[in-house]
């Protein structure tokens, strides 16, 4: 697959003139790909760079530079000042007066705020920045760099500045200048390192990967949810920054599609013999990160996947000022006496048919709940409070300014976060994210677990049994614990206890799956194959949990792929998913680290426990709000967990519980069933 650019650079434009403290900031991939470069001032990073471009052209290259700083400004400035709505015509106009400062531009006293300045959280409107001194500076001293680019006699003609003279594409020029922002990426510097050099550097490499991959292209594209009128503002005016609307592809391009997990990620310290549950958990969650790569989903199929990014408003809910109720909208300020008598003026406001015009100080104008507040309009009377004569409206003294009114933005400011990374989508996140202008979401791919069952005594469900086999209980319940979970369940069916059956098993799950499930075999005993194979051919670390019921849970890793070997006894097997397969898994998807929610209830149940393992009993909760507890404590008593709603956990110290004493109820909703 052919690249789009045979180098990319990624320029940090902070660094004052006169600062050698804080310097500019270059990172460089792809061909002759080097270290950053820093540079004392923005002098001597330019001549660098129009240096290095010129060569570049001039051995026939393809270069792509991304500045951080904006290329354009809000819709209507270009035209206020210089008279022409276009981007290019604003750099040769305010590049000319940056040498006077950003107190000697006459802007706007209330300015716009960029498309793309609604989708980047924390981004100011350009003029703001302008105005706002140090940073002003830096956006007029990138004008006059595209400027000074673009008249650059080495480079002429071949220089475009995205998507002002390219269009949404890449361009046909061998030099193509974007705004990026390095923050899309969330990466740390390294100890010692200048700040903001790993993160320039790793947007380069990313762009670069991205590039390698025949991705990148798309990026210059611009998110698909603008629509025709906002595309052709953006192409001639405002200008985009590459990669917002598409931050999920860009930050699965700066690090592995899945990561790999270490062979040791499950070591216990030498000497751990019975691993306390606390430490076990502890364990996983500091062994596994996420590995489901990153997709971009319109709504419509988002439904239950995890969030690979944050979500930020695209615009203000509501959008506007508007009427909370059907009633009558006038300014507050023209209130007269007890009751008031107001005029009507023509026409009406309804949600979705805007009133075109302002409403006289002194009149009212009939208005619907939902509809934006005419000019003129800052309070609403209900309708019911209203007598109407004709053209006249009565009502009694009381309504305080603002009555019956919503402001902009008073639900959701937009540019604000609204749904955080690895927040498992809701019905409700759904539409929040629509009410905000949003059409699709960063998403992460379903996690894919497969499940195997193992062991010579084990039959098929339904299949003809003799007295010395077992129906296969686990793999019907694991497989559908999974789709509970909203991943994808791979069934590998069952395995003989046999090495080479067992391991050909293996490899279709590691072919086909993120991690894998089994059940059986976990322990030390002569047929208990899963542990042997993991030892032998893959990686493994053998807990015994300190845990009722459960204790032998073979974890490894066969492939790259995390095996949880589960216990063979159903309920056993059961347990050791919830507890601790749940949240390693939910770790692999994307989501954060999650535990269950208990709460304290009093137990309706005697036991004397004896110290040195955490028991999780079957349990339900009577009329009274007491924990009632299952018969028999017995891991192979399926019938129990039919019975329960949910489990007790009482911890690993010694403990004598009598009816009414409190105890830690866990309801199986908790564990997201």
């Amino acid at each position: 697959m052919t690249a789009a650019f045979d180098s990319i650079l990624v320029v940090d434009w902070s660094a004052p003139d006169r600062r050698p403290a804080d310097p500019v900031r270059i990172g460089l991939a792809g061909q002759g790909e080097e270290a950053p470069d820093t540079f004392p001032t923005r002098e001597a990073a330019m001549g660098w760079l129009a240096a290095r471009l010129a060569a570049a052209h001039a051995a026939g290259r393809r270069v792509l530079v991304g500045f951080d700083f904006p290329f354009g400004c809000a819709t209507g400035l270009a035209e206020a000042l210089t008279g022409e709505a276009s981007a290019p015509a604003l750099w040769e106009h305010l590049a000319d007066r940056s040498r006077d400062g950003p107190d000697g531009l006459d802007l706007p006293d209330r300015p716009g705020r960029r498309i793309v300045e609604a989708r980047v959280r924390s981004d100011r409107p350009v003029e703001t920045v302008v105005k706002a001194g140090a940073g002003g500076g830096q956006v007029l001293a990138g004008f006059s760099v595209l400027r000074a680019l673009r008249r650059d006699p080495a480079l002429a003609g071949a220089i475009a500045v995205w998507p002002f003279e390219t269009g949404l594409a890449c361009g046909g020029k061998p030099i193509v200048l974007a705004e990026i922002r390095p923050s899309l990426l969330p990466a740390a510097p390294a100890e010692g390192a200048i700040r903001g050099e790993d993160r320039v550097r790793e947007t380069a490499r990313a762009l670069a990967a991205l590039d390698r991959e025949g991705a990148l292209a798309p990026l210059f594209l611009g998110p698909p949810d603008l629509d025709a009128v906002e595309r052709e503002i953006v192409v001639r005016e405002e200008g985009w920054i590459l990669g917002v609307g598409q931050e999920a592809a860009l930050r699965a391009a700066a690090r592995p599609a899945v990561p790999p997990l270490r062979n040791d990620c499950f070591a216990m310290p030498p000497g751990v013999d019975w691993v306390p549950v606390a430490a076990a958990l502890a364990k996983l969650r500091e062994g596994l990160s996420p590995v489901a790569e990153p997709e971009t989903l319109p709504l419509g199929a988002a439904g239950g996947r995890i969030l690979a990014d944050p979500v930020v408003a695209r615009r203000s809910h509501p959008p506007g000022p508007n009427a909370a109720v059907d009633g009558y909208g006038f300014a507050h300020a023209a209130l007269g006496g007890s009751p008031h008598v107001l005029p009507l003026a023509e026409g009406r406001a309804a949600a979705g048919v805007p009133y075109p015009g302002e409403v006289p100080a002194g009149q009212a104008i009939r208005i619907l709940t939902g509809a934006l507040l005419p000019v003129g309009v800052d309070t609403v009377v209900l309708e019911e409070d209203v007598a109407r004569d004709g053209g006249v409206i009565r009502f009694a003294r009381g309504l305080r300014r603002g009555a019956n009114t919503r402001a902009g933005g008073e639900d959701v400011e937009g540019g604000s976060e609204i749904l955080p990374e690895g927040h498992r989508l809701r019905p409700q996140d759904l539409a929040l994210a629509a009410a905000t202008g949003l059409g699709s979401l960063p998403v992460r791919r379903r996690l894919r677990v497969a499940v195997l069952s193992t062991g010579d005594e084990v039959v098929a469900p339904g299949a003809a049994a003799a007295v010395h086999q077992v129906h296969d209980a686990n793999r019907p319940m694991l497989l559908e614990v999974l789709r509970r979970w909203d991943f994808e369940a791979v069934d590998l069916g069952h395995a003989r206890d046999d090495p080479e059956a067992m391991a050909a098993a293996l490899d279709r799950g590691a072919g086909a799956a993120d991690a894998l499930l089994t059940s059986g075999g976990a322990s030390a005993g002569d047929e208990d194959h899963v542990a042997a194979l993991l030892r032998s051919r893959g990686s493994l670390e053998t807990w015994r949990i300190a845990v009722k019921p459960g204790r032998p849970l073979a974890l490894g890793l066969w492939q790259g792929r995390p095996v949880f070997g589960l216990p063979g006894n159903p309920v056993a097997a059961f347990t050791c998913a919830l507890v601790f397969a749940r949240p390693a898994l939910l770790r692999l998807a994307g989501a954060p680290w999650q535990r269950p929610r208990g709460f304290t209830v009093p137990a309706g149940f005697e036991k004397d426990k004896k110290a040195g393992r955490v028991e999780y009993l079957r349990a339900r909760l009577t009329e009274g709000g007491a924990a009632e507890v299952f018969r028999s404590e017995g891991s192979g008593r399926v019938s129990g967990l039919v019975w329960a709603a949910g489990l007790v956990e009482l911890g690993d110290e010694a403990r004598r519980i009598r009816p009414g004493d409190p105890v830690r109820y866990l309801p199986f909703s908790e564990f997201g069933l």
